[in-house]
């Protein structure tokens, strides 16, 4: 039996969850795939980055729809991030990662405890100016530090979002769309370059992503108070704080 057709139902869960969240889920896909026997480089990685980019872009969809985007953040954030991850990616092979990956496991976790504890960031409109000034930083930093250690970045983008005082659910919603430009860019460079499909699994995989999404981001857009979204996000980020020290640091 080819393990890999486990695959399909745990996606299902995990696009459920992380579409809520604002992020695509590589973190959870590629060494799930790995664990269940694909080659890292040429199977595992690119389709982890395909259903990173089906999850965000379906979620980003919905949230398009109801309104819930912040498309003046969004925009230049998603862009930054599509321009300066490659350069990150050729700065990895000459800077240790480890320092980097911890520093940004300490922040995920930060902001995952500050979330649970039901703190909440002072609030205010940014101006056009602070939403543009807001993207094109922290996208270009994000960008850089998710190509230098092969992150799709949701993990970190929506706690800085939620930190710099956008509602739970803004701060999900337009991370969705960041996400959907970075991984769209990370997912074509890994695809033109040593990617090898099994068409089978990989559109197994793909349906199940994005019908968990579909679903996981319309009740975040429907139902889910603000409350709720925290202590998910809360959970969810210590959760990828602590894979990211053990698998990444450790």
């Amino acid at each position: 039996m080819n393990l890999a057709y486990l695959a399909p139902p745990i996606f299902f869960v995990i696009a459920f969850v992380f579409s809520m969240l604002g992020m695509g889920g590589s973190q959870l896909y590629i060494p799930i795939l790995f664990w269940l026997g694909m080659d890292f480089k040429t199977q595992a990685i690119p389709l982890g980055m395909l259903l990173n980019v089906v999850n965000s872009a379906s979620a980003a969809f919905t949230y398009a729809k109801k309104g819930l985007i912040d498309w003046r953040t969004a925009i230049p954030f998603g862009l930054s991030m599509v321009l300066f991850a490659p350069i990150g990616t050729l700065v990895n092979v000459s800077l240790p990662t480890k320092p980097v990956i911890l520093i940004f496991a300490i922040f995920t976790a930060t902001a995952a405890i500050l979330m649970l504890s039901g703190w909440k960031p002072k609030r205010g409109n940014l101006s056009r100016r602070g939403r543009l000034i807001l993207g094109l930083t922290a996208g270009s930093i994000l960008g850089f530090f998710a190509g230098l250690i092969g992150r799709g970045g949701g993990s970190f983008v929506v706690p800085l979002l939620y930190i710099a005082g956008l509602e739970p659910k803004i701060a999900a919603a337009t991370s969705s769309m960041v996400v959907t430009f970075s991984g769209t860019s990370s997912f074509l460079s890994h695809i033109a370059t040593a990617a090898r499909p099994d068409w089978g699994v990989w559109i197994a995989c793909v349906v199940a992503v994005f019908v968990g999404s579909r679903l996981g981001s319309t009740l975040m857009a429907n139902k889910l108070k603000s409350r709720s979204i925290r202590l998910i996000f809360g959970i969810v980020l210590l959760g990828i704080a602590l894979l990211l020290i053990i698998k990444d640091v450790l």
